[in-house]
């Protein structure tokens, strides 16, 4: 009896709470549009149609918002009345319109995709409502769509930090914008996005997403995996974050140096979809104001716009095909230099501007090829 009183009254360890709560970027729904309404053969009476369901951009939901509003995940609209000898035309049922954030691709369970949502009152049907009965289909109602669905959402902002665990992008984030992550000095600390916006004197914004770690074999799914990666896509630019210092995952795993974080990176990138090679892409070498870091810096600016020529010294299973193409590589201290994080983010407005003026994107290829950014002072840049 003392043994079950001692496990009844031994107390329940609680979830963290960031896992309570944590970020949500797919959530599945099942919809069912209304039937159609019988018809009236004795006097040609057309049922009412039944009601469809549709999804509208919110600029201000998150996927959690969803969640919460539709608890039981199942959402049907209203069905067509039927014809009756006062109302010929059978009363139309009553549609459902579900509010979902901006950024989704709305998929089907055999992975058809059904469509997007992308801006704000955007509104697409994801389950069309039965057809009522008329003369044609001997006045019987038809059924309608229901199925499950799956919101895939894919966050939206102008540039995307890249790079892997502890490299700095959660204090590139929160020195250039107003976003407020959490910042430590081991790895995984940033598990969910953080978006931030860049403020600038003539009220210009850019958004800046800090994505969590990536780690080795993320094209794969490992660690974050695609739920990482599959954001990456609907940013306009990359900003590759690196520590000038190199990275080790934990004891178990190899120490990589400045530029062997580089060559995995293009490759866990090239892997998930070499279309993200394409993207204008900035590299930022962070934690300059460590002992030694210009020596490294140096070594690594060498080599770092003839990436290729260097793909040879490493195994074909992190070697990349294609290399990573920088307008713009930066020396930071991100932490301890406000003059460094000036110089950051007129760089990037820049660069944005450069990359999607008149949105012809795909005319730029590199940056000395088309137009030279604005020249800042700083011995550290290249």
């Amino acid at each position: 009896m003392v043994y079950i009183s001692k496990i009844l009254l031994f107390p329940i360890k609680k979830q963290r709470k960031y896992l309570q709560s944590g970020f949500i970027d797919t959530l599945r729904l099942f919809v069912k549009a209304g039937s159609g309404g019988n018809g009236l053969p004795k006097f040609g009476g057309v049922g009412g149609q039944g009601g469809n369901v549709y999804l509208v951009g919110n600029e201000n939901l998150t996927l959690e918002n969803v969640r919460s509003a539709h608890k039981t995940k199942k959402i049907a609209a209203k069905h067509g009345r039927n014809s009756t000898h006062n109302f010929i035309l059978g009363v139309p049922g009553e549609n459902v319109k579900i509010e979902v954030p901006t950024g989704i691709s709305i998929l089907t369970d055999d992975g058809a995709k059904l469509g997007e949502i992308n801006k704000e009152g955007e509104e697409i049907i994801v389950a069309k409502g039965g057809q009522g009965g008329h003369s044609k289909n001997d006045y019987i109602g038809r059924i309608g769509e229901s199925h499950s669905i799956k919101l895939d959402l894919k966050l939206i902002s102008d540039i995307g930090l890249v790079g892997f665990p502890n490299a700095g992008k959660s204090t590139v984030l929160k020195a250039v914008s107003q976003a407020n992550p959490k910042i430590a000095s081991y790895p995984f600390t940033t598990i969910r996005p953080n978006v931030g916006i860049i403020s600038y004197k003539d009220l210009r914004q850019i958004s800046m997403a800090d994505l969590p770690g990536l780690i080795e074999g993320a094209h794969i799914n490992k660690g974050m995996g695609h739920k990482f990666l599959k954001h990456v896509e609907r940013t306009k630019m990359i900003l590759l974050v690196v520590d000038v210092n190199g990275f080790q995952l934990s004891p178990q795993h190899p120490f990589r140096n400045c530029f062997d974080t580089i060559i995995l990176l293009n490759k866990e990138l090239e892997m998930y979809n070499p279309d993200l090679l394409n993207k204008p892409t900035m590299i930022v070498i962070n934690k300059m104001d460590v002992e030694g870091a210009n020596e490294k810096y140096l070594e690594v600016k060498k080599k770092i716009n003839h990436l290729s020529d260097y793909f040879g010294e490493y195994p074909i299973e992190i070697r990349p095909e294609i290399p990573l193409k920088f307008q713009q590589i930066l020396a930071i201290s991100a932490q301890t230099n406000k003059e460094d994080i000036e110089v950051l983010k007129n760089k990037l407005r820049t660069l944005l501007d450069v990359c999607y003026q008149d949105n012809k994107v795909d005319e730029f290829k590199t940056l000395k090829d088309t137009i030279e950014l604005q020249k800042e002072k700083g011995p550290r840049l290249v």
